[in-house]
């Protein structure tokens, strides 16, 4: 089963960063997001991945080209005959197509221009900003009782504010950006290739016209995920995930 992952997007939240990189080549200590995303996907047995590339697409290409001596050390001889030597060997056993989806396209469009390359009747798809602990074989088997076309994983989002707890007028306790009651859609999405037909040849963002009538046909299933899931917006996500990172605490962390 391939998984696709969505790499397009500008990140203009994040512009400290992604004016001189694509966001999912950000870096989450010396690993770049998409390396860690793939890696969780990785940890479960799933090695076969599609990008939908756009802005700045040839760093992501040039990265995934360059990985093997990126990962490694190496000795190289630059003369006529030039040779290279590597001293370690630090590999991840990847198949990845990357396909340029367009500078401006939306989610939906990217994804509609990879379906020539999804050969299976399920594919996974995700966004290229978002780490969690999800359970992905669980997710895959949620989805294939529910009989539906798609499967989105259900996440509750932490409040962006603070919030008072009052009664009679008087603030009696305060909650730091709670966890909200809300279901959003966390991505880690499992498809069925039906869900091509729903996706208009239009430029359309995914989350809108195709998840509402998959969801007006009843096609549209939630596996609830209550353990870690965060997206990286801005350059203070980046900054706080380096944290959890770097201090040996990162909960998406799944592989040895």
């Amino acid at each position: 089963m391939k998984t696709v992952i969505l790499c397009g997007g500008k990140g203009t939240r994040m512009r400290e960063e992604t004016e001189f990189r694509p966001k999912p080549l950000v870096r989450i200590g010396e690993k770049p997001i998409i390396w860690h995303i793939m890696k969780i996907y990785s940890h479960f047995g799933f090695n076969d991945f599609v990008l939908c590339v756009g802005y700045k697409g040839d760093m992501i290409k040039r990265y995934f080209m360059e990985m093997y001596c990126l990962n490694n050390d190496f000795t190289i001889s630059t003369g006529r005959h030039s040779d290279i030597c590597f001293h370690t060997q630090n590999d991840e056993n990847w198949n990845v197509t990357i396909v340029d989806t367009g500078l401006e396209s939306q989610t939906g469009k990217r994804i509609k221009q990879i379906k020539k390359y999804i050969d299976t009747d399920e594919f996974m798809l995700t966004y290229g900003d978002g780490l969690s602990d999800v359970d992905i074989k669980e997710l895959i088997a949620s989805h294939r009782k529910s009989g539906k076309i798609a499967t989105l994983t259900g996440v509750n989002p932490n409040s962006p504010f603070g919030v008072f707890q009052i009664e009679d007028g008087i603030v009696t306790s305060f909650k730091e950006k709670p966890i909200l009651d809300d279901v959003i859609n966390g991505g880690y999405m499992v498809l069925n290739k039906e869900v091509f037909d729903y996706i208009p040849d239009q430029d359309c963002a995914f989350e809108q016209e195709p998840l509402h009538h998959l969801a007006k046909d009843s096609e549209l299933s939630i596996y609830k995920h209550n353990g870690f899931w965060t997206a990286i917006d801005t350059y203070k996500d980046i900054e706080r995930v380096n944290e959890l990172w770097n201090g040996g605490e990162a909960p998406w962390k799944l592989w040895d």
